[in-house]
């Protein structure tokens, strides 16, 4: 079921553009005004739930350089933050705060919602109704790309935290507007996307699912001999970006328009025929990838972490003998 406000505390964390709080009850808008602010919020926001140590968020917001006194500053600008957060009704049982913890720092957002976590819901709902109701998809995971105001936690820095789950966001729109065009064609619209196609194949000259989808629908749109163009054109951005050519769901597709295949002409699947064209997008394969060695980061610095405080406690044993 798409998350509704009124099910909420009526707060909004942002995250799909600008980092910024909406508390839908009053119409105000909370935003960090300073950079160090917004990336502390920022993760906070992407680890809500999480007990994010003080070292961590002091690497977030100052890498290899932070300033003598550094866990000072950290705990002056949790404080601001606690006082930003306030007026939208941070005090008050079951709403959004941040909360101090041995190990560091947490933000509980109660029933809050992030734009972050609609996003996901409707393009896994659009996902979900691609084959039995494409139009309908089409809608969903519209409705999800337009939460997107900009860049996935735009001036948040560019600290380990919120530059990886950046890249994650990132990869997760890329998927659901290959989602949204295959919904697309699936419902017979392929004269509606062709321009637009066009455009993401430029912005993304190594993202080999924007030429096949395009490839399609200028095939179905009667513009054989472009569809054609467009591989080749695939074929020498491949090989100038990452020195290979494209891969086999992409040569299929060049081989059936040749062939001009009678399955070419229908709306059904625009996948290539007996391929799964998500496992052979390397994007998508390079996030997977990137989220398991996140995974093992985290666990190796938990296990670090024990480790130290382990030291230390055999450490104080004598002293206290």
């Amino acid at each position: 079921m798409e998350w509704d406000v009124r099910q909420s505390d009526g707060l909004d964390f942002r995250v799909l553009g600008a980092v910024e709080v909406h508390d839908h009850r009053s119409g105000t808008r909370i935003a960090p005004s300073g950079a160090k602010q917004r990336a502390l919020l920022a993760a906070l926001v992407v680890r809500a739930g999480e007990v994010l140590s003080a070292d961590r968020l002091i690497d977030e917001l100052w890498g290899d350089r932070p300033p003598a006194g550094a866990a000072n500053a950290l705990q002056a600008h949790v404080a601001r933050l606690r006082r930003l957060l306030a007026p939208a009704g941070g005090d008050e049982p079951g709403r959004a705060r941040i909360t101090t913890h041995p190990l560091g720092y947490l933000l509980r957002l109660g029933s809050a919602r992030t734009d972050a976590q609609r996003f996901h819901r409707l393009s896994a709902q659009g996902r979900a109704a691609v084959v039995a109701d494409p139009l309908h998809a089409a809608d969903l995971l519209h409705r999800a790309l337009e939460l997107w105001r900009g860049p996935a936690l735009e001036g948040s820095g560019r600290g380990p935290i919120c530059a990886r789950e950046a890249e994650r966001l990132e990869e997760s729109r890329l998927t659901a507007l290959e989602t949204y065009y295959e919904a697309k064609l699936r419902g017979a619209r392929h004269d509606e996307v062709t321009g637009e196609l066009e455009r993401l194949t430029a912005a993304h000259p190594t993202r080999e699912r924007f030429y096949d989808l395009l490839m399609l629908a200028l095939y179905r749109c009667g513009r054989r001999s472009e569809a054609l163009g467009v591989y080749e054109r695939a074929r020498q951005r491949l090989l100038c970006e990452i020195g290979v050519g494209p891969g086999p769901a992409l040569r299929d597709r060049m081989e059936s328009i040749l062939l001009r295949e009678p399955g070419l002409d229908s709306a059904g699947p625009p996948a290539a025929a007996g391929l799964d064209a998500a496992v052979l997008d390397l994007g998508g394969e390079i996030a997977r990838l990137r989220a398991r060695i996140d995974a093992i980061g985290r666990e190796q610095e938990e296990l670090v972490r024990r480790f130290t405080l382990l030291s230390e406690g055999i450490r104080e044993v004598p002293a206290a003998l």
